[in-house]
């Protein structure tokens, strides 16, 4: 007997609610996803946009009747992912908040349904774009603003550079879009422009629609973006004028050395467009701005909001503001942690990869809960955005924003038991220095482990067996060749690599060296 509904055709997990209520508790993730609230006059297209970057959209169902709408992903951990991104900030279409949670149902089975040819049309579209194909699916798609793109690789040309534009300005944009592999910037016919290599065609494509004819900063540093006929980038250095961030092992050669944060400030104080999450309060897409010509974007990850740059008129150097109009602020409410096993320095270890962590309070009376105090809000939703849904000590961590502003110390003579503590002036924190490489460096957790600080005398046995002993299954090590003082490790699983991280960081090696963790996007 089939285990489906008849009137949908919906294959289901045997679960046979129909209403959906916003505060019904969440489901079991599921590749496909319950999109509410959706507005009568959304296209199909639109709502697969807000599924593309993240992986393939295999299909789509709109109950317009109901405001709602299924999307299925190709894979359970793009809708995981997609779910993570858009809990802490909710997506807009059309200007109107869309919210997002796990269906019920398992898989998408809809070709029995009718007016769903639209919705096939659309899905055909989606599926030249991510493959790259240079063939327009169909007049429909066309229509849509659907057109395919060329590939991964675009060229930009930035106009009126009133202000000067970098590689890390150009990466902190686009990469909010999708996964950047490579930038090359240089100067032709008097001329700032740079080629930019994404992960996938799709991100390429996003980007261009979103942000070619914008302005970086408001009447200057105009954006002009086109498909290049190149498949890939070869990149020999990572320096200022081109970085490979699957490579950081490449030298960095000679090159100019990068503006000063005082001679840039000698510009004055001006607005800055960056990308910011669609749908956040303060963001409105078209905040900033005015929309260039073309076909209509919808609104996707990424939509462009403004943030200030002040000039410090003490120091000269140019400070970006923490992110307003987040709901929500520097203070994370991190729940379902495993109280046999957490520690504060363990909170302050693992979300410190994502920021500097000021204070940590786990809940006396429950000790589930914490809160984590970040530097500032834009590294509590990094935080969140990478550590919310990950595996840690067997539960499924969940991190939002916390309605408090601050992690209050306890009083003297109060009891505490030591689950408050505060880290504000630790040597440890990882981004302190203005323009740190580790800002570049920040990466989902993953198996793969980068090492670095390794004293000479430390040999491969040495660091197999320093992680075997944390419980780690290590599966493949090795040096980086050209600096023996870095390495790579992958672990036998997310998770394990997570406590891995956590109780090795800092672990004392000898000779005044302690190692550095952090996740890697590479695999070896």
């Amino acid at each position: 007997m089939s285990n489906s509904t008849p009137a949908t055709g919906i294959h289901k997990n045997g679960n046979d609610k129909k209403k959906f209520k916003g505060d019904r508790s969440p489901c079991s993730p599921s590749r496909v996803l319950h999109l509410r609230q959706i507005p009568s006059d959304v296209t199909e297209a639109e709502v697969i946009s807000l599924g593309l970057p993240f992986g393939k959209v295999t299909n789509v169902l709109m109950l317009k009747g109901k405001s709602q709408a299924l999307l299925e992903m190709a894979s359970e951990e793009a809708a995981v992912t997609m779910v993570n991104y858009y809990t802490p900030i909710t997506p807009q279409l059309r200007s109107k908040p869309v919210y997002i949670q796990y269906s019920h149902h398992r898989e998408l089975k809809t070709d029995n349904l009718p007016n769903q040819a639209r919705s096939q049309t659309a899905l055909q579209a989606v599926n030249a774009v991510q493959s790259g194909s240079v063939a327009v699916t169909s007049a429909r798609a066309d229509e849509r603003g659907l057109l395919p793109g060329q590939g991964s690789v675009l060229r930009i040309i930035v106009e009126n550079l009133f202000y000067p534009v970098t590689l890390d300005v150009l990466y902190q944009i686009f990469s909010k879009f999708g996964s950047v592999l490579r930038i090359i910037t240089f100067t032709k016919n008097n001329q700032f422009q740079a080629l930019l290599q994404y992960a996938d065609p799709a991100y390429a494509y996003h980007a261009k629609m979103a942000l070619d004819g914008q302005s970086i900063y408001t009447g200057s540093c105009t954006l002009r973006i086109d498909f290049s006929k190149l498949t890939s980038l070869k990149v020999k250095y990572n320096n200022d004028k081109s970085r490979d961030f699957t490579r950081i092992d490449l030298p960095s050669g000679d090159v100019q050395p990068p503006v000063e944060p005082c001679v840039a400030a000698a510009f004055g104080t001006q607005n800055m467009i960056f990308p910011s999450y669609a749908g956040a309060a303060g963001f409105a897409p078209a905040m900033g701005f005015t929309q260039g010509a073309g076909l209509p974007v919808p609104s996707v990850p990424g939509a462009l909001g403004c943030l200030a740059v002040t000039t410090s008129p003490l120091s000269g150097h140019v400070a970006a503001p923490s992110v307003t109009g987040v709901p929500g602020n520097s203070v994370l409410l991190v729940r379902n942690l495993n109280p046999e096993a957490i520690t504060p320095h363990g909170l302050f270890i693992l979300f410190g990869v994502y920021g500097d962590v000021h204070r940590v309070k786990i809940m006396f009376k429950k000790k589930e809960n914490a809160l984590v105090q970040m530097a500032d809000a834009a590294q509590a939703q990094l935080a969140i955005s990478h550590l919310n849904g990950q595996r840690l000590y067997g539960r499924v961590l969940r991190a939002t924003f916390s309605k408090h502003q601050t992690v209050q110390l306890p009083r003297e003579g109060q009891e505490d038991q030591g689950l408050t503590k505060d880290y504000s002036n630790s040597p440890l924190h990882r981004f302190k220095k203005p323009g740190s490489k580790n800002f570049q460096n920040i990466f989902p957790p993953s198996a793969t482990l980068h090492l670095s600080n390794i004293p000479h005398s430390v040999t491969v046995d040495d660091l197999k067996n320093l992680f075997a002993s944390t419980g780690s299954t290590v599966k493949a090590f090795r040096f980086f060749q050209k600096n023996c003082k870095m390495a790579l490790i992958q672990l036998g699983s997310v998770e394990e690599a997570v406590h891995a991280l956590i109780e090795l960081h800092n672990h004392d090696l000898g000779e005044n060296h302690h190692l550095r963790v952090s996740f890697s996007k590479s695999t070896i």
